[in-house]
């Protein structure tokens, strides 16, 4: 757990005592010293500032989980670091905890990935890509929620760090491994001293929360889908709610975004860092036999891996945050997840920003501190503060320019279709309310040779490797909101079973590019301790001008036309219709710009890459996207 710095002097902003106050110090001042009492003190609705971060007491304990996944005889052990008020011990002070799990807390191994150049002659292992595992809130969580009268802990998942057990990428037994922190601190879960001793949770009121980025936000996940009593609020950042959405799409093998080659069995070989890593050779052998790479179906494996049908049993309110530009873990497992919790009527919250794979903490500071700790004090404290009452959803929708939200997608937004036409030269076609039949028209897929990018440039001309349909220049703002949809009549004759359709908005200016950039202004939380881990750095949104953006994509392996879990063979040259989604979005299409459909078979960067030559022949006027459209969208592209 890291140590924070409270420094004062130029160039330092300080997060003080009371929630949003925003001071700096004269050098060399200390924070004023305070008598804790055994009750935190609660005043204008939220817990305030109370007990010494500088005192306060740590504590390590293994947890016994309810599996046994390295079948070594003995349940797993999940490893906890725990920090918390000193009055927890000397007052008898009881109080909640906030918990961030995490496979990552003992570091990484580099692990080569899979080739995804199918039948190619140098075909080989490629290189493992570095996870970024600099912690996503350095000396915050311990440094702001501890003197609030919190308690705050790291958790490793199973397989990891100080854990026994196997990592396996989310199934059944991960998913143990992250309730077992909630049940030991409720009592029903037994815990041990690094001596074996076996230690009691007494000074926990039994009242639970988590958060996380990515992995560390998808183990929130888990922990609630299984209904555990006692997880009371959650905040999964960029997670994973299907892990089947994150390494495939509608029956074909998929990348997250910078990972290609990745899979189950290689991030669970990725994060092996316990003790005697090769206990777990088999289970991890077993993971690679069944994942699949081949047809790329739904099956146990991943159903083993899917939360969103275990979303009745969450009792935990959850505030979901994602960004729209995240193509590692793609906002269908936010939304999916939304869908799912407002179904079984579960309390919750939405964010949506412009950045990619990342937390908002970095550039919305002040009101990410207001709402998370409202929404932990509201669940975890049952301080009635409002926070459920609020706008239920907050969107930005440009860099810094945020708005609210009743729900999401807008009340008011409609699916409208709109027709692939044939162009009066045939390519490029138009984008067009009414359907208007023409021509066949055909593509010769690029295989590895050429990026999805690279192929969305120059519009206005004819590509003999991708299909594009364009409006005409819009006259009023169009957003799409919501998940879009391709409907296609179309054959396909080779060797790449995939279709990948893209969603690109022509004429942007500016866009955000996902990057952020220093500005050399610190923010540290807490007292007066030495060093400076508990400092981050404020971040802004960097854009960068480019004639289009890809506003969002999807993709269908085609013998997955009837079923993700079914592979039906096509018949070479025969017309099929074909339908499958896009990732979520939401995003505004300005005046002037035109709102355009690129039809590809090969997405460079997320599908596995077949030799180039496979003909795509696609009915235009018959094919078409459904776009989910804010009010007064269907009338901007008349």
């Amino acid at each position: 757990m890291t140590q924070a710095l409270l420094r004062g002097g130029a160039g330092v902003i300080t997060l003080t005592a009371a929630l949003l106050a925003t001071s700096v110090l004269p050098a060399g001042a200390t924070a004023p010293t305070r008598a804790a009492p055994s009750t935190v003190k609660i005043a204008d609705g939220e817990t305030k500032p109370t007990y010494s971060r500088a005192d306060a007491v740590s504590q390590v304990v293994s947890i016994e989980t309810t599996v046994d996944s390295d079948r070594d005889g003995e349940r797993d052990r999940v490893q906890m670091r725990i920090i918390r008020p000193k009055e927890t011990d000397t007052a008898g002070l009881k109080v909640p905890t906030i918990v961030e799990a995490s496979p990552y807390w003992a570091g990484t191994h580099d692990i080569p990935m899979y080739p995804v150049d199918i039948d190619a002659a140098s075909a080989r292992s490629r290189s493992a890509v570095q996870r970024n595992l600099a912690e996503v809130f350095p000396g915050y969580l311990d440094n702001y929620y501890i003197p609030r009268g919190y308690a705050v802990a790291h958790l490793d998942s199973i397989g990891s760090g100080g854990s026994t057990g196997c990592p396996t990428s989310g199934d059944r037994a991960e998913q143990a491994g992250a309730r077992a922190a909630t049940d030991w601190l409720t009592g029903k879960a037994k815990g041990f001293a690094p001596d074996g001793k076996e230690v009691k949770s007494s000074w926990s009121s039994g009242n639970v929360g988590m958060i996380g980025q990515s992995y560390n936000g998808t183990l929130p996940n888990m922990a609630a889908a299984t209904g555990v009593p006692g997880l009371k609020a959650i905040v999964p950042v960029a997670a994973i709610s299907s892990w089947y959405d994150y390494y495939r799409a509608n029956g074909g093998v998929l990348a997250p975004g910078g990972f290609q080659g990745e899979d189950l069995d290689i991030l669970a070989k990725v994060v092996l860092t316990r003790k005697n890593p090769e206990v777990c050779q088999k289970v991890i052998d077993e993971i690679t036999q069944s994942q699949d790479r081949v047809t790329g179906d739904y099956s146990d494996v991943w159903a083993q891996r899917d939360y969103v049908g275990q979303a009745r049993k969450v009792k935990a309110a959850v505030m979901v945050i994602h960004g729209l530009n995240d193509w590692n873990v793609k906002v269908k497992n936010s939304v999916q997840w939304w869908n799912a919790l407002k179904q079984s009527g579960v309390p919750r919250k939405l964010w949506l920003h412009q950045a990619s794979h990342a937390t908002p903490f970095r550039w919305r500071l002040e009101e990410w501190l207001r709402q998370t700790h409202h929404w932990f004090d509201r669940y975890l404290y049952n301080i009635k503060n409002g926070i459920e009452n609020e706008p239920r959803v907050d969107i930005e929708r440009a860099p810094g320019q945020w708005e609210t939200a009743k729900d999401w997608p807008v009340p008011g937004t409609r699916d409208v279709p709109l027709s692939l036409n044939a162009g009066p030269d045939g390519q490029p076609g138009e984008l067009e309310l009414r359907p208007a039949k023409g021509a066949e028209q055909s593509l010769i897929d690029a295989g590895r040779t050429r990026t999805a990018e690279q192929l969305l440039v120059n519009e206005n001309t004819a590509d003999p490797n991708r299909l594009a349909y364009l409006t005409q220049p819009l006259t009023k703002p169009v957003r799409v909101n919501g998940i879009p949809r391709a409907d296609l009549r179309a054959s396909l004759n080779g060797r790449s079973p995939y279709l990948t359709a893209l969603l690109v908005d022509y004429g942007t200016d500016t866009r955000p590019t996902g990057a952020r950039v220093d500005t050399g202004v610190k923010v540290c939380y807490g007292e007066s301790v030495p060093g400076d881990e508990g400092c981050t750095t404020r971040q802004a949104h960097r854009t960068a001008t480019a004639p289009y953006k890809i506003i969002t994509r999807g993709w269908l392996d085609a013998r997955n036309r009837k079923s993700p879990s079914r592979t039906d063979p096509i018949e070479p040259g025969k017309k099929y219709d074909f339908r499958w989604d896009f990732e979520p979005t939401d995003y505004v299409v300005k005046p002037g710009h035109r709102l355009g459909v690129i039809v590809l078979s090969t997405d460079y960067d997320y599908t596995l890459r077949y030799p180039a030559g496979t003909k795509l022949v696609l009915d235009p006027g018959t094919s078409k996207v459904i776009l989910p459209l804010a009010r007064g969208g269907r009338e901007a592209l008349k």
